[in-house]
Protein backbone atom coordinates (compact mmCIF):
# COMPACT_ATOMS: atom_id res chain seq x y z
CA UNK A 1 0.00 0.00 0.00
CA UNK A 2 2.99 2.63 1.39
CA UNK A 3 4.58 2.01 -2.17
CA UNK A 4 1.12 2.47 -4.13
CA UNK A 5 1.05 5.95 -2.79
CA UNK A 6 4.59 6.29 -3.06
CA UNK A 7 4.46 6.00 -6.51
CA UNK A 8 1.32 8.06 -7.57
CA UNK A 9 2.91 10.96 -5.45
CA UNK A 10 6.26 10.64 -7.30
CA UNK A 11 3.88 10.41 -10.66
CA UNK A 12 2.05 13.61 -9.62
CA UNK A 13 4.97 15.62 -8.40
CA UNK A 14 6.27 14.40 -12.00
CA UNK A 15 3.52 15.72 -13.73
CA UNK A 16 3.88 19.09 -12.08
CA UNK A 17 7.43 19.76 -12.81
CA UNK A 18 6.51 18.91 -16.36
CA UNK A 19 3.53 21.39 -16.13
CA UNK A 20 5.74 23.74 -14.59
CA UNK A 21 8.23 23.46 -17.25
CA UNK A 22 5.95 24.00 -20.43
CA UNK A 23 4.66 26.71 -18.77
CA UNK A 24 7.93 28.32 -17.82
CA UNK A 25 9.19 28.19 -21.48
CA UNK A 26 6.10 29.19 -23.08
CA UNK A 27 6.41 32.41 -20.51
CA UNK A 28 9.99 32.92 -22.02
CA UNK A 29 9.33 32.87 -25.33
CA UNK A 30 7.22 36.33 -25.65
CA UNK A 31 10.38 37.98 -24.12
CA UNK A 32 12.77 36.06 -25.93
CA UNK A 33 10.55 37.12 -29.52
CA UNK A 34 11.36 40.43 -27.96
CA UNK A 35 14.69 40.12 -27.73
CA UNK A 36 15.03 38.49 -31.25
CA UNK A 37 12.59 41.08 -32.96
CA UNK A 38 15.06 44.22 -33.58
CA UNK A 39 17.57 42.03 -34.88
CA UNK A 40 15.37 40.47 -37.72
CA UNK A 41 15.75 42.44 -41.41
CA UNK A 42 13.95 42.05 -44.76
CA UNK A 43 16.70 41.54 -47.82
CA UNK A 44 15.86 42.77 -51.15
CA UNK A 45 17.02 45.35 -53.47
CA UNK A 46 16.27 49.04 -54.36
CA UNK A 47 15.97 50.72 -57.30
CA UNK A 48 14.93 54.32 -57.72
CA UNK A 49 13.83 54.32 -61.62
CA UNK A 50 11.79 51.30 -60.44
CA UNK A 51 8.05 50.27 -59.48
CA UNK A 52 8.15 49.22 -56.72
CA UNK A 53 11.35 50.82 -55.83
CA UNK A 54 11.71 48.48 -53.20
CA UNK A 55 11.52 44.49 -53.51
CA UNK A 56 12.02 42.24 -50.58
CA UNK A 57 12.34 38.43 -50.93
CA UNK A 58 13.43 37.48 -48.03
CA UNK A 59 14.73 37.57 -44.52
CA UNK A 60 18.25 38.36 -43.02
CA UNK A 61 19.73 38.79 -39.13
CA UNK A 62 22.20 41.01 -37.15
CA UNK A 63 25.15 39.41 -36.41
CA UNK A 64 29.04 40.16 -35.24
CA UNK A 65 29.23 43.94 -34.08
CA UNK A 66 26.22 44.67 -35.63
CA UNK A 67 26.69 46.25 -39.01
CA UNK A 68 26.49 42.75 -40.26
CA UNK A 69 23.62 40.34 -41.48
CA UNK A 70 23.70 36.82 -42.60
CA UNK A 71 20.92 35.38 -44.97
CA UNK A 72 20.91 32.79 -48.08
CA UNK A 73 22.68 33.34 -51.19
CA UNK A 74 19.84 32.56 -53.41
CA UNK A 75 18.36 35.60 -51.82
CA UNK A 76 20.30 37.80 -53.50
CA UNK A 77 20.10 38.79 -57.26
CA UNK A 78 22.49 36.83 -59.02
CA UNK A 79 23.19 40.34 -61.24
CA UNK A 80 22.31 43.94 -60.17
CA UNK A 81 21.40 46.65 -62.70
CA UNK A 82 24.39 48.95 -61.48
CA UNK A 83 23.34 51.14 -64.73
CA UNK A 84 20.06 52.08 -63.11
CA UNK A 85 21.59 52.41 -59.55
CA UNK A 86 20.13 49.24 -58.22
CA UNK A 87 21.41 48.08 -54.92
CA UNK A 88 21.38 44.98 -52.19
CA UNK A 89 19.29 46.54 -49.44
CA UNK A 90 17.72 45.56 -45.77
CA UNK A 91 14.75 46.89 -43.62
CA UNK A 92 15.07 47.14 -40.33
CA UNK A 93 12.17 47.84 -37.79
CA UNK A 94 8.71 47.47 -38.49
CA UNK A 95 5.53 49.32 -40.12
CA UNK A 96 5.43 52.45 -40.12
CA UNK A 97 9.14 52.79 -37.63
CA UNK A 98 11.03 50.62 -40.51
CA UNK A 99 13.81 52.06 -42.32
CA UNK A 100 16.04 51.03 -45.42
CA UNK A 101 19.72 51.01 -45.61
CA UNK A 102 21.95 50.19 -48.22
CA UNK A 103 23.94 46.83 -47.97
CA UNK A 104 26.50 44.97 -49.77
CA UNK A 105 27.46 41.22 -50.19
CA UNK A 106 31.20 41.07 -48.68
CA UNK A 107 31.10 36.93 -48.52
CA UNK A 108 29.15 33.93 -49.96
CA UNK A 109 29.07 30.21 -49.03
CA UNK A 110 27.59 28.58 -52.38
CA UNK A 111 27.51 25.03 -50.65
CA UNK A 112 25.42 26.12 -47.63
CA UNK A 113 23.62 28.67 -49.55
CA UNK A 114 24.67 31.68 -47.20
CA UNK A 115 25.53 35.21 -47.02
CA UNK A 116 26.93 37.72 -45.19
CA UNK A 117 26.12 41.37 -46.21
CA UNK A 118 27.74 44.88 -44.45
CA UNK A 119 25.29 47.41 -43.97
CA UNK A 120 25.41 51.08 -43.51
CA UNK A 121 24.33 52.92 -40.72
CA UNK A 122 24.45 52.86 -37.01
CA UNK A 123 25.25 49.15 -36.07
CA UNK A 124 21.84 46.93 -34.98
CA UNK A 125 21.52 44.61 -32.20
CA UNK A 126 23.09 41.25 -33.18
CA UNK A 127 22.19 37.76 -32.51
CA UNK A 128 24.38 35.28 -30.58
CA UNK A 129 25.52 32.20 -32.50
CA UNK A 130 24.97 29.43 -30.71
CA UNK A 131 26.03 25.40 -31.14
CA UNK A 132 24.47 23.87 -33.48
CA UNK A 133 26.11 20.34 -32.60
CA UNK A 134 23.94 20.30 -29.46
CA UNK A 135 20.47 20.28 -31.16
CA UNK A 136 18.51 17.29 -30.37
CA UNK A 137 15.49 15.85 -32.42
CA UNK A 138 12.46 16.46 -30.22
CA UNK A 139 13.71 20.48 -28.89
CA UNK A 140 11.37 22.89 -29.62
CA UNK A 141 12.75 26.13 -31.76
CA UNK A 142 11.33 29.33 -33.52
CA UNK A 143 12.10 31.28 -36.69
CA UNK A 144 10.96 34.94 -36.99
CA UNK A 145 10.93 36.01 -40.59
CA UNK A 146 9.00 37.95 -42.88
CA UNK A 147 7.13 35.02 -44.56
CA UNK A 148 6.35 35.33 -48.77
CA UNK A 149 8.57 38.63 -48.59
CA UNK A 150 6.31 42.25 -48.30
CA UNK A 151 2.80 40.82 -49.43
CA UNK A 152 1.53 41.03 -45.61
CA UNK A 153 3.61 43.71 -45.17
CA UNK A 154 7.17 44.55 -42.98
CA UNK A 155 5.91 42.77 -39.86
CA UNK A 156 8.34 40.00 -38.61
CA UNK A 157 6.04 36.62 -38.52
CA UNK A 158 7.23 34.21 -35.63
CA UNK A 159 6.84 30.13 -36.18
CA UNK A 160 7.47 27.70 -33.93
CA UNK A 161 8.38 24.02 -33.65
CA UNK A 162 10.29 20.90 -32.84
CA UNK A 163 13.69 19.43 -34.58
CA UNK A 164 11.46 16.36 -36.48
CA UNK A 165 15.01 15.17 -38.16
CA UNK A 166 18.53 15.40 -38.55
CA UNK A 167 18.76 14.21 -42.38
CA UNK A 168 20.39 14.68 -45.04
CA UNK A 169 20.62 17.17 -47.58
CA UNK A 170 20.75 14.95 -50.35
CA UNK A 171 18.69 11.28 -50.75
CA UNK A 172 20.41 9.50 -52.95
CA UNK A 173 18.51 8.08 -55.53
CA UNK A 174 17.79 5.13 -57.36
CA UNK A 175 18.16 5.90 -60.45
CA UNK A 176 21.26 8.02 -61.47
CA UNK A 177 18.60 9.33 -64.25
CA UNK A 178 16.51 10.76 -61.66
CA UNK A 179 19.48 13.00 -60.17
CA UNK A 180 19.93 16.53 -61.06
CA UNK A 181 22.98 18.80 -61.36
CA UNK A 182 22.50 20.42 -58.74
CA UNK A 183 22.25 17.05 -56.39
CA UNK A 184 25.16 16.07 -57.98
CA UNK A 185 26.73 19.19 -56.91
CA UNK A 186 25.52 18.42 -53.60
CA UNK A 187 26.24 15.25 -53.29
CA UNK A 188 30.56 15.68 -53.49
CA UNK A 189 30.35 17.57 -50.12
CA UNK A 190 27.06 16.15 -48.28
CA UNK A 191 26.07 17.49 -44.48
CA UNK A 192 23.28 17.02 -42.31
CA UNK A 193 20.02 19.67 -42.24
CA UNK A 194 17.78 20.39 -39.76
CA UNK A 195 13.72 19.16 -40.98
CA UNK A 196 11.16 21.09 -39.08
CA UNK A 197 7.55 20.59 -38.15
CA UNK A 198 6.84 24.11 -38.63
CA UNK A 199 5.90 25.41 -41.89
CA UNK A 200 8.37 28.26 -43.26
CA UNK A 201 7.32 30.26 -46.47
CA UNK A 202 9.94 31.36 -49.30
CA UNK A 203 9.94 35.05 -47.52
CA UNK A 204 11.42 32.85 -44.57
CA UNK A 205 14.51 32.05 -46.09
CA UNK A 206 17.49 33.67 -44.18
CA UNK A 207 15.54 33.88 -41.08
CA UNK A 208 17.52 32.44 -38.03
CA UNK A 209 16.15 29.04 -36.23
CA UNK A 210 16.58 29.96 -32.61
CA UNK A 211 16.53 28.19 -28.93
CA UNK A 212 13.25 29.71 -27.49
CA UNK A 213 14.22 29.92 -24.06
CA UNK A 214 17.84 31.89 -24.96
CA UNK A 215 17.56 33.49 -28.01
CA UNK A 216 20.86 31.67 -29.38
CA UNK A 217 20.41 30.90 -33.33
CA UNK A 218 21.22 27.21 -34.26
CA UNK A 219 20.45 27.50 -38.06
CA UNK A 220 19.27 29.80 -40.95
CA UNK A 221 15.86 28.81 -42.33
CA UNK A 222 15.58 27.66 -46.39
CA UNK A 223 12.84 26.78 -48.36
CA UNK A 224 14.40 26.39 -51.55
CA UNK A 225 18.09 25.30 -51.45
CA UNK A 226 17.03 21.90 -49.29
CA UNK A 227 13.91 20.99 -51.09
CA UNK A 228 15.60 21.42 -54.61
CA UNK A 229 17.82 18.70 -53.52
CA UNK A 230 15.30 16.49 -51.33
CA UNK A 231 12.08 17.01 -52.88
CA UNK A 232 12.02 17.14 -56.82
CA UNK A 233 10.46 13.52 -56.95
CA UNK A 234 7.29 15.34 -55.76
CA UNK A 235 4.89 17.09 -57.86
CA UNK A 236 3.63 20.22 -55.32
CA UNK A 237 5.41 21.21 -52.50
CA UNK A 238 5.40 19.86 -48.71
CA UNK A 239 5.14 21.80 -45.19
CA UNK A 240 8.07 20.08 -44.52
CA UNK A 241 10.90 23.06 -43.79
CA UNK A 242 14.70 22.90 -43.31
CA UNK A 243 17.33 24.83 -41.84
CA UNK A 244 21.23 25.57 -42.70
CA UNK A 245 23.14 24.35 -38.84
CA UNK A 246 24.57 27.52 -37.65
CA UNK A 247 28.14 25.58 -37.69
CA UNK A 248 27.90 26.90 -41.18
CA UNK A 249 27.22 30.53 -40.19
CA UNK A 250 30.25 30.79 -37.47
CA UNK A 251 32.55 29.40 -40.29
CA UNK A 252 31.45 32.18 -42.73
CA UNK A 253 32.15 34.51 -40.17
CA UNK A 254 35.80 33.58 -39.77
CA UNK A 255 36.63 33.15 -43.36
CA UNK A 256 35.12 37.10 -43.36
CA UNK A 257 37.76 37.74 -40.08
CA UNK A 258 34.41 38.61 -38.05
CA UNK A 259 33.89 37.31 -34.41
CA UNK A 260 30.59 36.91 -33.65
Amino acid sequence: MKTTKFWQLSSLLLLTGLVFMSSEISADLPGVIDRVRPSIVAVGTVQPTRRPVSIFNGTGFVVGGGKHIITNIHVIPNKLDFANKETIAVVSGRGKSAKARTAELIARDDDHDLALLEIQGEPLPALKIGNSDRVREGEEYAFTGFPIGMVLGLYPVTHRGIVSAQTPIVIPSTSSEQLTASQIRKMRNPYTVFQLDAVAYPGNSGSPLYDTRTGDVVGVINSVFVKESKETVLSSPSGISYAIPAIYITRLLQRAGLAN
